[in-house]
C-alpha cells in the first residue's frame, strides 16, 4: 500500500510498504482525508521531536514511521470481537497512545501519560496511508450528516474544545473571551467559544488574512496588535477590568505577556501553545491579580466526542477552516511548502488519499 513515512528533517518519502493485518479488538480503516498539523512541519523542519529516533515505549517503532493523525476514514475490516462498528462505516480516531497503568492513566488523564505517543507520530500506522489499524476503543462513528472531508477537522477542533473545557463550567453567554492567535487552533477555539455561546469572542492577529479568517468563524473582535492597545481594548469590550478568559494559542513571550495582562481580576489564562524556547517570565502579573493559568495536552476521548456531537447539531461549522485539498503525492510540495512558506493564507490543507 502507499503510505508517506518521516525519516527526519526534510525527509518525508512516499512509498509501498505492507498492509497491516486487523486483530482481536481492532479496526482496520482506509484513511478518507488527513489534515497536516503543525507538529507535522515542526518535525520536518526541525525534527525528529516528536517522532521516536529508537523505539517507541508503547509502539516499539522508530522513524522511518508512518505520519498523519488527524484524519478520517471508512471501516474496511474488523476483529472478530468488534460487534459495534460495520464494513463501510465512516468513522475518526482518537490517536492517543497511553500505557494504561501509570498514576494519569488510572485517573483518565491518559492525554498526560509520560510514555504518551500518538498514532501517526510515535508509530502504529498513520492516517497518510492507504490503511491502518486502531484499537476499537479508540474509532468514533461520524453522523450521517457529518461527510468525512469535516471528519478530519475533528481533531484540531478537540484540542480546541479540551482547552475550553479546561477553563471550567462558566464559559458561556455571561462571559468574554480574548484567543491570542489566528492560526489553525486559535480558530479552532473561536468555532468552540461560538458552541458556548460566549458574548463576546475577541481575536488578536497580525496577519490580514487570518484576522479575515477569525470574521469568517465567528468571531465578535478582531484585533490587530501592532495598531490596538489589546489589553485596554479588550477590557473595553469586556465592561471589566478584562475578558473572563484568556486562550494563549501563539506561545511567544510578547503572548503571554498579553495574556497575563489582559485577562481580568481571578480570570483565567489557558496555555494551547507547546512552547520551543524558555521565555522570562514576573509571575507577579498573576500573583497581583489571583489569576488562574492553565495548560492544556491534546485532548481525551470526551473531548472526541463533544466535537462530533456539535457538529452533528450544528453548533460547529468548521468547512471554512479547510483551505485547499492534495494528493498523497503532493503532500510536500502542495502541502507543507505552502504552509510553511504561506501559512497566512491556509487554515488546514487536507490531504485526500483517494485522489
Amino acid at each position: 500500500m502507499r503510505a508517506a513515512r518521516y525519516y527526519g528533517i526534510e525527509d518525508v518519502r512516499v512509498e509501498e510498504v505492507p498492509e497491516p493485518e486487523c486483530g482481536r479488538g481492532q479496526v482496520k480503516i482506509a484513511p478518507a482525508f488527513v489534515g497536516i498539523c503543525g507538529t507535522d512541519l515542526h518535525e520536518y523542519i526541525g525534527g525528529p521531536t516528536f517522532a521516536p529516533t529508537k523505539p517507541h515505549p508503547l509502539t516499539n517503532e522508530s522513524i522511518p514511521i508512518i505520519i498523519g493523525h488527524e484524519f478520517s476514514g471508512v471501516v474496511t475490516a474488523v476483529g472478530s470481537d468488534v460487534n459495534d462498528l460495520s464494513v463501510g462505516q465512516n468513522v475518526v480516531v482518537c490517536p492517543t497512545i497511553s500505557c494504561g497503568s501509570c498514576p494519569a492513566c488510572k485517573n483518565g488523564i491518559d492525554n498526560a501519560c509520560p510514555k504518551q505517543g500518538f498514532i501517526g507520530l510515535s508509530g502504529g500506522g498513520g492516517g497518510l496511508s492507504e490503511a491502518l489499524v486502531a484499537p476499537r476503543s479508540k474509532v468514533l462513528p461520524l453522523p450521517d450528516n457529518v461527510p468525512l472531508d469535516i471528519g478530519a477537522l475533528v481533531e484540531p477542533l478537540a484540542v480546541a474544545w479540551h482547552a475550553v473545557s479546561a477553563a471550567g463550567d462558566k464559559v458561556g453567554p455571561e462571559t468574554t473571551a480574548l484567543v491570542l492567535g489566528g492560526g489553525p487552533i486559535g480558530l479552532a477555539v473561536v468555532q468552540c467559544l461560538k458552541a458556548k455561546n460566549v458574548k463576546s469572542v475577541i481575536v488578536s492577529e497580525v496577519a490580514a488574512r487570518r484576522q479575515q479568517f477569525a470574521k469568517d468563524m465567528g468571531a465578535d473582535y478582531v484585533l490587530n496588535p501592532t495598531e490596538i492597545d489589546v489589553v485596554t481594548k479588550s477590557a473595553e469590550i469586556s465592561g471589566v477590568d478584562g475578558p473572563d478568559f484568556v486562550f494563549d494559542a501563539a506561545g511567544v513571550p510578547a503572548s503571554l505577556k498579553t495574556a497575563c495582562t489582559a485577562v481580568r481580576t481571578r480570570g483565567t489564562v489557558v496555555n494551547i501553545a507547546i512552547w520551543e524556547k524558555e521565555t522570562p517570565f514576573q509571575p507577579n502579573m498573576m500573583v497581583f491579580r489571583e489569576v488562574n493559568y492553565k495548560g492544556v495536552l491534546a485532548y481525551n476521548l470526551s473531548d472526541f466526542e463533544a466535537v462530533i456531537e456539535n457538529i452533528k447539531k450544528g453548533a460547529m461549522k468548521p468547512e471554512q477552516m479547510i483551505t485547499s485539498k492534495i494528493k498523497l503525492e503532493d503532500l510536500v510540495s502542495q502541502g507543507y511548502m505552502p504552509l510553511i512558506k504561506e501559512k497566512d493564507k491556509h487554515v488546514k490543507i487536507l490531504v485526500d488519499i483517494k485522489a
